[in-house]
């Protein structure tokens, strides 16, 4: 039986031929997006070796659009566009045009007919989403509000360009005298997409969500999502004649807005990774080297115009927009480059012949060659600002003269704690931090939580700290500790082995989703690995077998022999930890409290000798916090100070009669620290 499998055959190349282009771009430093369009021009018609299946693969390539658009929808946002208005809306449109007047212009140099020029000159003016936030994380400048505002100026341009692509085919698909009444039909039905979606399907889709969302099948929302954003796609195009792109980018919007939009991002985003992987590899098939090599001269003019023109002109509106120097700096870095949306548009021109494969080839080239030179672009945006700032004083002062933006918010030099997911663990620990005054930055890698935090006075670094440069900007040479507790063990993987690189003496403590995972997470230099599930399920077991009177001692016995199996505790706390831990696991079942020394206490000047605290009340001290550091087992000689936090073992008894002679005042009164039991 023989099976055809040219469709299969085709993913996997392109899979794999991608998968060692992203490894080798990133190795260079590059984008990955680079690596994937090397990829597909190593499989394309235009070069010796396999050749891939331009129709398949451009079939596949439909659905990396679809969720890319989907994906934009879904993070739209009306609110955080108002936000930054004033400066994002006129600034992109102003771009936009000066920039397609460019490309138009020297297009009509290159003897051009008008409409290759147009379509050239408006895929240069948008820029790439994923390299520009990939530049903004990668530099520690996404959650900032410069960086806000660069990400709202893309915003824009975006709806732009959906709204581009549904009037290309109208305004040049028809022929002949029908050609304005199909035009203004199609632009009608058009219409009514929008209206129907965000009408109708802003209240169906959500409900529908609901419903699957209470079956408690993860399966189930993981299809639903799907099917929603390949449905409403393929529905708008099959029923309303518009593109695949509005029909996946109105999806998105509709469910932007429910409860459930961070879970389908979080769901949907494996497919939108992979197919717009395949979607950057169908358009490295189409480059052809041979075209790009014998016009070298027109493939450095049009790169040369993305990344300094469009940077120059940009800088240029400083002096019209209401934003400060050094963000009109930032942004301009972030838009000289061009993308998949510019991929996007000069497909839809070659559709509609408006641009020959030649020409489209020619705009692949200035994007790949703009990308590669994008993070050094970031690189410059210190030395160009001080550049300005010394040969022209007076003009730097006008060009920084509209501070619109508030000031950011500073973030910790030294002496912090990092703490990387701001879950349910992470979110404990910034808490505790904060009442106890410890510096402390998060790093967040959703966008809405960061903006949160920052508003709260919570530093906070926006960007996927697995994946992007975005730890170096977070000072780990000068942090006092390391606290990771993303939920993904692989992710957790990759951020102790870079910190590890970074800061090669700091004390990292990181979250275990697996046994096997303690293991690894020890030996790529993790302190102490903490496995919450474990954790969970030997207190379990401890109160239950205590409830099943069995003593405590024999209980501890069997925790502790699990722990041993479980953790390598060759690799632990500090010794003084080390001693207070085992007094702690020898006195389970005993009263433990920790309670406060006060400024009338008549122990204060004394020493623990002096004090004779146990033969006074029967309570033993078994450590000490002051200022803000923990000392296991007290010497007997340590003098005793107001505001010395001191942990107390011993029956109920003993410990009010401790408390009273601590505070010198009845212990209910001034109990500072809750009392626990270990």
């Amino acid at each position: 039986m023989h099976q055809d499998i040219s469709l299969l055959a085709n993913l996997a190349v392109a899979l794999m031929v991608a998968f060692a282009g992203g490894v080798l771009a990133r190795r260079i430093g590059l984008p990955t997006i680079v690596g994937y369009l090397l990829a597909g021009m190593a499989i394309g018609p235009f070069t010796p070796g396999f050749v891939g299946d331009v129709e398949d693969i451009s079939q596949l390539a439909e659905i990396g659009v679809i969720f890319l658009m989907f994906g934009v929808g879904l993070h739209f946002s009306l609110k955080d566009l108002w936000a930054v208005r004033q400066v994002a809306l006129p600034g992109a449109i102003l771009q936009m045009t000066i920039a397609t007047a460019l490309g138009f212009a020297l297009s009509q140099v290159w003897g051009w007919n008008p409409l290759s020029g147009l379509i050239l000159g408006l895929s240069i003016s948008i820029a790439s989403t994923v390299v520009l936030l990939r530049g903004l994380m990668d530099n520690g400048l996404l959650s900032t509000s410069a960086g806000r505002i660069a990400v709202g100026w893309l915003v824009l341009e975006d709806l732009a360009t959906v709204l581009i692509l549904v009037l290309l085919p109208i305004i040049f698909g028809g022929q002949g005298e029908q050609s304005f009444l199909s035009g203004t039909f199609s632009l009608l039905k058009a219409a009514l997409f929008v209206v129907v979606m965000l009408f109708i399907g802003r209240r169906l889709l959500p409900k529908l969500l609901d419903i699957i969302a209470s079956t408690r099948s993860r399966e189930l929302f993981i299809l639903a999502a799907v099917a929603i954003a390949l449905g409403t796609a393929f529905g708008a195009a099959a029923f309303f004649d518009v593109s695949l792109a509005l029909g996946a980018f109105l999806a998105g919007v509709v469910l932007s807005e429910s409860q459930f939009s961070h879970q389908i991002g979080d769901d949907v985003l494996p497919f939108r990774e992979t197919f717009a992987v395949i979607f950057f590899v169908s358009v490295g098939m189409i480059v052809n080297p041979l075209y790009l090599w014998a016009n070298a001269a027109q493939v450095l003019t049009l790169t040369a115009l993305i990344v300094l023109g469009k940077a120059f002109f940009t800088q240029l509106l400083g002096f019209m927009l209401p934003a400060s120097g050094r963000t009109m700096l930032i942004v301009a870095a972030g838009l000289s480059q061009i993308g998949e949306f510019s991929f996007i548009l000069g497909k839809a021109g070659m559709q509609l012949g408006l641009l020959s494969q030649d020409q489209y080839s020619l705009i692949l080239a200035g994007s790949l060659l703009s990308i590669m030179v994008n993070p050094l672009m970031f690189r410059s945006i210190k030395p160009i600002e001080r550049l300005m700032q010394r040969l022209s004083p007076r003009l730097w002062e006008r060009f920084d003269s509209h501070p619109l933006q508030p000031a950011d918010l500073a973030l910790p030099k030294e002496g912090h704690v990092v703490v990387v997911g701001y879950g349910r663990v992470g979110q404990h620990i910034v808490t505790v931090l904060e009442r106890l005054g410890i510096p402390r930055l998060v790093v967040e890698i959703d966008s809405g939580r960061a903006a949160e935090f920052n508003a709260r006075g919570v530093p906070t670094l926006f960007g996927d700290a697995a994946n992007s440069d975005v730890l170096i900007h977070a000072g780990l040479e000068r942090a006092r500790a390391l606290v990771v507790t993303l939920p993904d063990e692989t992710a957790t993987e990759m951020v102790v082995a870079a910190a590890r690189k970074i800061a090669p003496n700091l004390p990292i403590i990181a979250r275990a989703a697996t046994t096997k995972g303690v293991g690894r997470l020890l030996n790529l230099g993790a302190h102490d690995v903490i496995h919450p599930e474990l954790e969970g399920g030997l207190e379990v077991m401890r109160h239950t077998l205590l409830c099943l009177g069995y003593p405590a001692t024999q209980v501890q016995g069997y925790t502790d022999a699990v722990r041993r199996d479980e953790y390598d505790t060759s690799v632990s706390s500090p010794a003084e930890h080390q001693a207070l831990d085992q007094m702690v696991r020898a006195a389970r079942g005993i009263e433990i409290a920790w309670r406060l020394v006060g400024e009338r206490s008549p122990i204060v000047g004394q020493s623990l000798a002096e004090a004779n605290i146990r033969a006074r009340t029967g309570a033993s001290v078994i450590a000490l916090i002051r200022d803000q550091q923990l000392i296991a087992n007290p010497k007997s000689s340590t003098i005793f100070r107001p505001g010395d936090l001191l942990g107390l073992i011993g029956e109920s008894d003993q410990i009010a009669a401790a408390e009273q002679l601590l505070a010198d005042t009845p212990a209910p009164a001034l109990a500072l620290a809750e009392e626990r039991t270990v």
